[in-house]
């Protein structure tokens, strides 16, 4: 049996830039923020003060941000504190997860797909979004 591989941040470019429709903008430091319809999915955040290390009280400079189909998503993501995802009270009633990407291997390809899938399926239209689970049947 194989072992599932841990994510990376290449596969994050990789998955999202796969996803139909996408476009890749970047933020005012260059960081690729993903998009569907000109609207966010992916966004690779520079340092902000609402992130930062517990310990030293530095900011973290390894943020990603996805966008997650609801708040029960969302929820259910960022309750185990053994898993990479996070939140803060910055994004508190904002449909979306932070990861590190230092952490990123604390998840499975698998899982990383998931995430970018339905991070782009919250973003794009209806009718994009019917279109992609039409030819993708496992997906969701």
């Amino acid at each position: 049996m194989a072992v599932p591989r841990p994510a990376r941040v290449q596969d994050v470019h990789e998955l999202a830039h796969a996803m139909p429709h996408v476009t890749v903008e970047h933020g005012s430091k260059g960081n690729p923020v993903y998009q569907v319809g000109g609207k966010s999915f992916v966004f690779f955040r520079t340092p902000r003060p609402d992130a930062v290390d517990p310990h030293t009280g530095e900011r973290y400079p390894d943020v990603i941000m996805f966008w997650v189909p609801s708040e029960s998503d969302k929820l259910a993501l960022v309750q185990d504190p053994t898993t990479p995802h996070f939140t803060t009270p910055h994004f508190d009633d904002h449909p979306s997860v932070l990861v590190r990407a230092c952490r990123l291997g604390e998840i499975t390809l698998s899982e990383l797909t998931e995430l970018v899938e339905d991070a782009w399926l919250s973003r794009a239209s209806p009718t994009r979004a019917r279109r992609w689970l039409d030819t993708h049947p496992t997906a969701r």
